[in-house]
């Protein structure tokens, strides 16, 4: 966070022997096009003086060429490298981490080798010379930690070690930021119950056993429980399935009391890895997904001696727990959430994480929402998914937002999110294209199957007290909408409120948003279910239009907008179009860096981690034209860009869609990328003449 932003907008940011950086350009010449041509054509109208003739391939791929040329040749040498397996992978992980660049986290905050507990075991190096002789020079700035009360959490490590105070750690308070600022942590112990498959959920079975929901086993369940009633089950057969879908030993004492459901393998989203195979023809646990983090097997119970015992394995019936009527919590008596007139930050994927949205909520948002996170990824406690449901202490009116396929899988996860995280509302995401999240049957595939949808919401809303709200798209195929049918069921169901994106799953991002059909299902939602509109709003005119032309809807999302320009919620707050300059930009982005640090860590990895998700941003922020330089206002979304030179050297290198001025941007913020870096963004937000992949 080297120099100061009013420095590097007044001031020329490129050295004299670079190129110029390469704006976006739609190839297409605008010269002679009047305004209103160029708006018909969803080209950007910018004012004449500030055109550039477009960018030749040659001078591109200069571009790529003097900003990678440190890695141009390990980046070639990658391509051509063979696959590794992941134990190979995993080996070289476990070597790399005893490298001097990866310096034991006890040893690099006390800097007293003894201070670690493992001595010799430990998988991380305790060599300080090493380490110091290697590591790379501070970067320009404070240490984000400077203003907590204990001392810096990475000590040695940090990247700002050299503004370090002499601050005495006292025990506890390490990380003292971190525990006040944010919270929905995975807990240990919660964390190997789930692995292990061992966690309980009564309220959501009990609920699942009162709609008939308990899950594709339960048909087998019956008709083994018939079998063995009859005698037809052999006694010497060493295989059968509980009412989990878990595998026992007829003849075996199975408490059905101490497993868990397992979740069914189809769900798997992100991670298809099998079911662990048992090691024994007679096992005692239930079968469990291994998690990225797991590095433990679930089948840790001896199960030599089960055969001794012979009782009658008990029935699902016997594990549910009886709940009184009386005191269920009646749908009426559920804490609601009154969204009208409240700017929503949408659910973003990647971009959407816990840094960003504290820059939102700096410029005016008022409802934020985490990451989608996968339910079966959660169930299995994998440390990265729930990373998704962290909090920070400034986002008060907070939800998160799931993603999954049946209604057992979901009821169990809100009631684990009930458990163990400090929400105001839960989100169902029903609206997903993704296709890897369709083909499971989740995200926009319910949109085919209202009878699951009706499932999911009457489970969930029944499980937790929290507010249970949906988001949704008008339909799966185009010119097939269907929400409009649904819309006055959802809330008998049980929804609190109800999100519709103004496109199909076939339309993805390559349509305008239909408002009217937004419209028609806000009027036709009864009182008691708020509907939200989402698509295409990028100012204050956008919103304020949707408002007044339906009363009847709660509010607006806001998503891509919101990535643009993040200074969108100030401007409907403010009732204006702010022609933001580049050193207010930068300074945006600097809250950014300085937020990702702290969240991330200021040691090599944190650093690195705030540089990838930066990029990401900047990825979609290149995209934002400035006010000034528009014959026409406000932006529209769908328009594409001309080439074109900014106010100034910093407004031109932020115009740019080449991720090399990214990579440059990054510099200025967080220091020179290490040797062989490379970013290829995950989205391609610049790719205008191709459908985006929501």
């Amino acid at each position: 966070m080297a120099e100061s932003a009013t420095e590097l907008s007044e001031s020329r940011v490129l050295p004299a022997d670079s190129p110029p950086p390469q704006p976006n350009s739609t190839g297409v010449p605008v010269h002679n096009l009047t305004p209103e041509e160029l708006v018909a054509k969803a080209i950007a109208p910018v004012k004449k003086q500030f055109l550039r003739p477009p960018p030749t391939r040659a001078n591109q791929n200069d571009t790529v060429k003097y900003t990678n040329e440190r890695s141009s040749q390990q980046h070639s040498s990658t391509l051509v490298k063979e696959k590794k397996s992941k134990r190979q992978l995993k080996r070289e992980r476990q070597q790399e981490k005893k490298s001097a660049s990866h310096l034991c986290p006890e040893v690099a905050k006390s800097g007293d080798v003894s201070s670690c507990p493992y001595k010799d075991k430990c998988r991380f190096s305790h060599d300080l010379d090493s380490f110091k002789a290697q590591k790379p020079d501070d970067l320009e700035g404070e240490c984000p930690f400077l203003s907590s009360e204990g001392p810096c959490p990475y000590g040695l490590a940090c990247r700002f070690s050299g503004t370090h105070r002499d601050v005495v750690d006292v025990a506890g308070s390490t990380n003292t930021l971190r525990k006040s600022s944010e919270v929905n942590g995975l807990n240990k112990d919660v964390q190997k119950l789930l692995w292990k498959n061992k966690m309980k959920f009564p309220k959501a079975d009990a609920k699942l056993k009162s709609l008939g929901l308990l899950g594709p086993a339960k048909s087998k369940m019956k008709v083994m429980e018939d079998k063995e009633q009859e005698g037809v089950v052999d006694s010497n057969n060493s295989h059968a399935t509980n009412g989990n879908g878990c595998m026992k030993g007829t003849g075996d004492s199975v408490d059905e009391s101490e497993c868990s459901p397992c979740v069914p393998e189809e769900n798997n989203i992100v991670n298809d890895r099998p079911l662990k195979k048992a090691k024994s023809e007679n096992v005692e646990n239930c079968c469990s997904v291994e998690g990225d983090n797991a590095g433990v097997s679930v089948l840790e119970e001896d199960t030599r001696n089960n055969t001794a015992d012979t009782q009658p394995a008990a029935k699902i019936d016997d594990i549910l727990p009886e709940t009184d009527g009386s005191l269920k919590t009646h749908s009426r008596e559920k804490k609601l959430i009154d969204f009208r007139e409240k700017l929503y930050l949408a659910p973003l994927t990647t971009v959407g994480n816990l840094p960003f949205r504290r820059v939102c909520k700096v410029l005016g948002a008022d409802v934020t929402c985490g990451e989608m996170a996968m339910c079966t990824n959660l169930l299995q406690g994998q440390a990265s998914e729930w990373a998704l449901l962290r909090r920070h202490s400034s986002e008060d009116l907070f939800g998160v937002q799931i993603c999954g396929a049946y209604p057992d899988t979901l009821a169990r996860t809100v009631e684990l999110i009930d458990q163990q995280c400090t929400v105001d509302f839960i989100d169902i995401n029903m609206g997903c294209p993704i296709d890897i999240v369709v083909n499971k049957g989740a995200g926009s595939c319910l949109l085919t199957k209202p009878m699951r949808m009706k499932g999911i919401i009457e489970a969930t809303s029944g499980t937790v007290d929290k507010p249970i709200t949906i988001k949704v798209r008008t339909g799966y195929f185009e010119g097939k909408n269907r929400i409009d049918s649904l819309i006055a069921d959802i809330g008998t169901w049980g929804a609190s409120a109800v999100t519709v994106h103004g496109r199909t799953r076939q339309q993805r991002y390559s349509k305008l948003a239909d408002w009217d059909y937004i419209y028609q299902c806000a009027r036709k939602a009864s009182d008691d279910l708020q509907v939200l509109g989402n698509g295409d709003i990028y100012s204050y005119l956008d919103w304020n239009k949707h408002k007044s032309d339906c009363p009847e809807l709660a509010s607006c999302m806001i998503a891509r907008g919101a990535l643009i320009k993040p200074w969108i919620f100030t401007e409907i707050k403010e009732l204006r179009h702010w022609d933001i300059t580049s050193g207010e930009r930068l300074n945006i982005m600097k809250d950014f860096a300085r937020f990702g640090l702290e969240h991330w860590g200021s040691d090599k990895k944190g650093v690195e981690t705030t540089r990838h998700f930066l990029l990401e941003w900047l990825s979609y922020t290149c995209r934002y034209i400035p006010v000034g330089l528009l014959d026409v206002i406000p932006q529209r979304l769908n328009w594409r860009p001309p080439a074109y030179y900014g106010r100034d050297d910093l407004e031109t290198l932020m115009a740019s869609d080449s991720a090399a001025d990214w990579i440059r941007i990054s510099e200025m913020l967080l220091g020179k990328v290490p040797d062989g870096f490379t970013f290829a963004p995950k989205h391609k937000s610049n790719a205008y003449d191709r459908a985006e992949n929501g």
